[in-house]
C-alpha cells in the first residue's frame, strides 16, 4: 500500500477558501490542511497584536507593529492559497462551505479594526477632554496670584484652548473651547470686577492680544469684551492718580486718549485734569500754599506732556495747563508770606523776587518786592523779620545815608517802612583797617574835604533795620544797623569798609 494518500488535484476554489480563512488572523485555513505550526504562528501574531494594542489608547498601534502583522497575514493568505491548492480538506469538506465560512470570517479583521479604531478616538477625547481639564485648572490656580506671575500661566492654557480649537476642532474637547474662554476672560480680569482698576490695566491688555492668535469664530463677543472695561481702568487709574505728584497718570490718560481716543472716558480727561487744577489752586490760600504751588507747576508739566500726546483733547488740556501756570505763578506770592512767617528768610527772598518778575501787573507786585527786601533784612538781622513788610511809605523823620565806601553799595531798610536804594562809590574813599573803629576819636563820613555819595529818606517813629549791601560783584561782608527812630532828631547812616588779613567788612 502507499505510504501516504496521493496529492488531490488541483483546486483553485479550495485554494482561495484557505486564503480567505488565513486572511482571519487565526489561521484556520492551515487548520482546515493540518498544518499545524503555521497555525500556531498565526494564532501567536494576533495573540501578540492584540497584547500590544489593547487597551485602546490615544496614541494608537505603533506604525512598525500593524506593518509586520499585516505583512503576515498577506503571507499567509498566499502561502495557504499554494498550500490548499493540491491538500484536501479535513472539515468542512465542501470547497463551498469553506469558501463561505473564509468570506464571513473576514468580518473579524474588518470588525475588530473598526471597533478599535471607535475605542482609539474616544481615547484621544477623553486625552483632549484631560488637556482641557489640566488647562482649566491652569486658570484657577493663577487667579490667586499676582498677572505678573501668573501672566505666563494663562499664556500656557490659552496655547492649549487654541491648539484644541484649531487642531481638534471636532473634538468634544474643542466645542467646549468657547464656553472656557469665557471663564478664562472673566478670570484673568478679575481685578476689574473688584473694582481695582489700577491693577487691572495689565491683564486687559493682555486679553486684547488674545484675538492675535485665537480664531475669531471661538471668541465671538469676547474680542472686544476687554476694550471698554480697559477704557475704564484706564480712566479710573489716571484719576485715582492725578494730583498726587506722581506720574502714572500721565501715562494711565495718555494710553486712554491714544487707544481710545472717542470714548466717553477720554471725553472725561479733561474735566478731571481741569478739576485737578482747580483744587490745587485752591490749596494755595490753605496751610501748605507752597506746596501748592509746586503741585501747580507740576501739573503744568504734566498736562503739556499728556497733551503732546493727544489729538482729540489737546486744545482743552493746552487751556488747563495755560491756567495752573498762571495759578502757580499768583500762588507764589502766598509761598513767599508763608516763608517768610517760617523765618525761612533766604528761601522767601528768592520766592517773592521770582513772583515779581513772574507777575508784572499782579495787585500784590509791590507789597511782594517789599517783602523780598525785608527777607533780605532778616537775613542778616534776624529780629528785622518779626513783622511782614507792608507797602506803608514816608514818614516825618529824616535819615540821611552816606558812602563812605570805594564800592557801590545798596542800602535796604525794613521796619515800619520798607525800601531800598544803591549809592554810587565814594572816588576818592578807601577801606578803613579793621582797628580804625578802635580809634578814638574815629568817626566815618566826617571829612569835609569828600563828596560823599548820599541819599535822604523819611522814616516814620520806631524801630528800623539798615543792611548795607556792597556791589554784586564784591565779596565783602554786609553791614548792618538797628536804628530807633524817634521825633525831634536828624540821623544819619554811614557806609563804610573795613578790611584785613583779606578779608573786607
Amino acid at each position: 500500500m502507499p505510504s501516504a494518500p496521493p496529492p488531490a488535484p488541483p483546486d483553485a476554489l479550495r485554494a482561495t477558501a484557505v486564503a480567505l480563512l488565513n486572511l482571519s488572523g487565526l489561521g484556520l485555513g492551515y487548520l482546515l490542511l493540518r498544518r499545524w505550526i503555521p497555525t500556531a504562528v498565526c494564532l501567536a501574531a494576533t495573540v501578540v497584536l492584540l497584547l500590544v494594542a489593547l487597551p485602546a489608547d490615544a496614541d494608537g498601534v505603533p506604525g512598525t507593529a500593524l506593518v509586520l502583522y499585516a505583512v503576515l497575514l498577506l503571507l499567509a493568505a498566499v502561502h495557504g492559497w499554494f498550500a490548499g491548492l493540491r491538500t484536501r480538506l479535513v472539515r468542512p469538506g465542501q470547497r463551498p462551505v469553506a469558501l463561505v465560512l473564509g468570506i464571513v470570517l473576514l468580518a473579524v479583521p474588518v470588525g475588530g479594526a473598526l471597533w478599535y479604531d471607535s475605542a482609539q478616538n474616544e481615547a484621544v477625547e477623553r486625552a483632549l477632554l484631560d488637556r482641557l481639564d489640566r488647562a482649566d485648572r491652569q486658570v484657577s490656580a493663577a487667579a490667586g496670584q499676582d498677572f505678573g506671575t501668573a501672566r505666563s500661566g494663562y499664556r500656557d492654557a490659552l496655547a492649549v484652548y487654541r491648539d484644541l480649537a484649531v487642531h481638534h476642532s471636532g473634538s468634544r474637547a474643542a466645542g467646549q473651547v468657547p464656553d472656557r474662554l469665557k471663564t478664562y476672560y472673566t478670570t484673568v480680569a478679575a481685578a476689574y470686577s473688584h473694582r481695582d482698576y489700577c491693577s487691572a490695566v495689565e491683564p486687559l491688555q493682555f486679553l486684547r492680544t488674545v484675538p492675535d492668535s485665537m480664531p475669531k469664530d471661538q471668541l465671538g463677543t469676547l474680542a472686544h469684551w476687554p476694550d471698554d472695561r480697559l477704557a475704564t481702568s484706564l480712566y479710573e487709574c489716571g484719576a485715582e492718580g492725578l494730583g498726587d505728584g506722581g506720574t502714572d497718570w500721565v501715562t494711565r490718560f495718555g494710553d486712554l486718549l491714544s487707544t481710545f481716543p472717542d470714548s466717553d472716558q477720554a471725553a472725561k480727561v479733561v474735566p478731571a485734569v481741569d478739576a485737578a487744577e482747580k483744587k490745587a489752586a485752591k490749596a494755595v490760600s490753605g496751610k501748605d500754599p507752597c506746596g501748592a504751588v509746586k503741585q501747580l507747576g507740576t501739573l503744568n508739566t504734566q498736562i503739556i506732556q499728556l497733551s503732546n500726546g493727544s489729538s482729540t483733547q489737546a486744545d482743552g488740556l493746552v487751556k488747563v495747563a495755560g491756567r495752573a501756570e498762571r495759578s502757580g505763578d499768583a500762588g507764589e506770592y502766598q509761598c513767599g508770606v508763608k516763608q517768610y512767617e517760617d523765618g525761612d528768610y533766604e528761601q522767601a527772598q528768592q520766592t517773592m523776587q521770582q513772583f515779581v518778575t513772574d507777575n508784572p501787573h499782579d495787585g500784590n507786585r509791590d507789597r511782594a518786592r517789599k517783602i523780598a527786601i525785608g527777607a533780605e533784612v532778616a537775613q542778616t538781622l534776624p529780629a528785622a523779620g518779626k513783622k511782614l513788610p507792608t507797602t506803608a511809605s514816608g514818614g516825618g523823620i529824616s535819615v540821611t545815608v552816606k558812602n563812605d565806601s570805594p564800592d557801590d553799595i545798596t542800602v535796604l531798610y525794613t521796619g515800619p517802612v520798607t525800601g531800598s536804594f544803591t549809592l554810587k562809590a565814594c572816588g576818592s574813599c578807601k577801606a578803613y583797617s579793621f582797628a580804625s573803629p578802635l580809634i578814638s576819636g574815629w568817626e566815618p563820613c566826617s571829612d569835609s574835604g569828600k563828596n560823599y555819595p548820599q541819599r535822604t529818606i523819611s522814616l516814620p517813629p520806631g524801630t528800623t533795620y539798615f543792611v548795607h549791601k556792597p556791589k554784586s560783584d564784591s565779596t565783602a561782608t554786609p553791614g548792618s544797623d538797628t536804628a530807633k527812630l524817634r521825633y525831634g532828631y536828624i540821623y544819619t547812616e554811614c557806609a563804610y569798609t573795613t578790611q584785613t588779613l583779606g578779608s573786607t567788612y
